[in-house]
């Protein structure tokens, strides 16, 4: 059993170690490099900020404890959505991830409200399928790095962008059954 974690341990290290080496090819690239994609460690910092932000405001203010909300993280843009009890709640909540490492910028889209119904969620969860597909099937589209938040029928869109490719992309969106509301959230390249 021990020779097997012990090979187990030293793949995993490889695979770390092969990583991280072309990781850092990547920024060896040529101007032909993609501007639009995020390193491993921007996503990484993504996931690891959504992580944090989620535990930090659950203790920020009494009515975060309980609220119905979402961080969504993208190249240190953040985004909230959801519900919350109070105005108050609200500020509190975009100043308390605004502090975060690798934040660069916070999208503050709460609503002070009473949270929604696991209908209007799985709605939501139907929708956000259903936008996303579009934009990964429209062959004009880098579908792979926009990504698609949908809360209470509003269609959120991030990613790194130009201003002509979130055009595009808005405008797939705006043609998928049962979006209410597209709000841009990108972060433009040009």
């Amino acid at each position: 059993m021990e020779n097997i974690t012990t090979l187990t341990l030293r793949t995993l290290f490889l695979l770390i170690a092969t990583i991280s080496l072309l990781s850092g090819c990547s920024a060896l690239t040529p101007a032909s490099e993609d501007y639009g994609k995020r390193s491993f460690g921007v996503y990484w910092d993504d996931q690891t900020t959504e992580s944090r932000a989620k535990k930090v405001l659950r203790q920020a203010h009494p009515d975060l404890a309980d609220a119905h909300l979402s961080v969504t993280s993208f190249n240190g843009s953040v985004l909230l959505t959801g519900q919350v009890p109070s105005d108050e709640a609200k500020q509190v909540a975009a100043s308390t991830v605004a502090e975060l490492r690798h934040v660069k910028f916070v999208h503050n889209e709460l609503e002070v409200a009473g949270p929604t119904s696991m209908v209007a969620r799985s709605n939501d969860v139907w929708l956000s399928t259903k936008v996303k597909t579009a934009l990964v099937t429209d062959e004009s589209i880098e579908g792979n790095r926009i990504k698609v938040i949908t809360e209470d029928g509003v269609v959120y869109l991030m990613g790194l962008v130009t201003r002509d490719e979130g055009d595009l992309v808005v405008e797939r969106a705006r043609q998928v059954f049962g979006v209410q509301k597209i709000v841009k959230a990108f972060e433009y390249i040009n």
